[in-house]
């Protein structure tokens, strides 16, 4: 018989698209939120992330859609998705979510049941750290009674081309019957399923990806420190570095990396390649130190330019524009320009901001906020664009401002400006 009743543990910018999905196949769709205000929202009829619109949760709630912080909802289920954060807690992995998710599950396993993680973890965390807690909660063993898999998830917050149902999606299972189930259950609603032989293989693409991304960042954010010394346009040799059809891949520099993945999951990797093998993953450790640094070097970048002005610079007053990490996402998360904020507010007395993609109760306590149809009204001394959403374009042709550092390509200022 088909799975049915399908958990989703964990409803943010994983969980709540995947539940939308999974609705939308005809399952029987329970959303796990251990955060009140978020079931509540849902409740509501009203998203909190990006990817997914008031009008879908409409749509979830009128095809059965359940949220709820209350675990005994999920009793019976055929399917339990874990899809709950794992950030790092002083410098190392934090897998209390996920042990936590998986101890309030265990009670509700039953036979012939399936258990999916999709947060992001080191290889390991599944047979090893999650298997041990559902045999240990329910009493049953794992390839016998239950099922268990591992499917790393590929989100992208704001991409409209690759969703969620036609980006690819690696699967696998502890055993040939755990990967079936798996199988079975994403094959109703994703276009494109990539087996591989083991959990392990699969914990490791999820962090392959993101360190290679946030390497490739760290090569060219490192460029930039450099190219300004030596008065080379970076951005004008990337453009013409992208032309080669083979051997390259365009890479851009900018004011440091935020989300969940790039600050995070590297680290998960170095840690447990250190912790295994007593060996430092240089790379690794060198990336994050460069693009750790580039909110502070954006900063002082910007605030030089003020210095060959004239003027008093503590009276000046400076605009930061995007405050969310990644473009079309309304993403605070470890977000770089929250660190260029911090450098300016100590040294810039006027410092405000605009990014009408932002809800109000997220807004940096202490920053005065401009919304897009005030900035033809002030001339700023400096204004300083990390994040470029869409529909703040219309918006920023009426941005004045004596100076301008762009930390990010892909606007046609109506001044001149520096890039980063």
């Amino acid at each position: 018989m088909e799975p049915n009743k399908v958990a989703v543990i964990g409803q943010g910018y994983v969980g709540l698209p995947l539940a939308l999905a999974a609705t939308r196949a005809r399952y029987t769709v329970v959303g796990v939120e251990t955060n009140p205000s978020r079931v509540e929202s849902l409740r509501a009829g009203i998203s909190y992330v990006s990817d997914v619109t008031n009008g879908d949760i409409d749509e979830m709630s009128t095809l059965g859609y359940i949220p709820t912080d209350d675990y005994t909802a999920i009793a019976d289920f055929d399917i339990a998705v874990i899809t709950v954060p794992t950030p790092l807690f002083e410098g190392a992995p934090d897998l209390r979510s996920i042990e936590a998710a998986a101890a309030s599950v265990a009670p509700h396993l039953t036979s012939g049941a399936t258990v999916i993680l999709e947060s992001t973890t080191y290889p390991g965390t599944t047979r090893n750290i999650l298997v041990p807690i559902l045999e240990r909660g329910s009493g049953l063993s794992v390839g016998t009674d239950f099922y268990v898999g591992y499917s790393p998830e590929r989100i992208d917050p704001g991409n409209l081309t690759w969703t969620l149902t036609n980006t690819p999606k690696v699967i696998s299972g502890l055993c040939e019957r755990s990967l079936e189930s798996v199988r079975g259950f994403y094959a109703r609603f994703i276009d494109s399923l990539v087996p591989v032989s083991r959990p392990e293989e699969a914990e490791l693409v999820k962090l392959l990806e993101n360190t290679f991304r946030h390497v490739n960042i760290a090569l060219v954010n490192e460029l930039a420190t450099f190219s300004h010394e030596l008065k080379i346009n970076l951005w004008e040799s990337i453009e013409a570095a992208a032309t080669k059809p083979f051997g390259f891949m365009k890479f851009t520099p900018g004011p440091g990396v935020g989300g969940h993945c790039l600050p995070v999951d590297p680290t998960y990797l170095s840690w447990h390649a250190e912790k295994v093998t007593g060996k430092k993953f240089r790379f690794i450790e060198e990336a994050n130190r460069v693009n750790d640094i580039m909110p502070g070097y954006t900063a002082e970048r910007a605030l030089a330019m003020l210095d060959r002005s004239e003027g008093d610079r503590e009276d000046a007053s400076v605009l930061v524009v995007g405050l969310a990490y990644k473009e079309n996402t309304s993403d605070l998360r470890e977000s770089p320009a929250l660190k260029v904020l911090e450098v300016l507010r100590r040294r810039v007395a006027k410092i405000s901001a605009f990014d009408d993609e932002i809800p109000d109760g997220s807004w940096p306590t202490g920053v005065v906020r401009v919304r897009g149809h005030e900035l033809k009204d002030t001339t700023f001394d400096l204004a300083v664009v990390l994040t470029i959403h869409d529909n703040a374009r219309t918006h920023l042709e009426n941005l004045r401002s004596r100076h301008c550092l762009v930390a990010r390509n892909g606007w046609d200022p109506p001044f001149k400006v520096d890039m980063l």
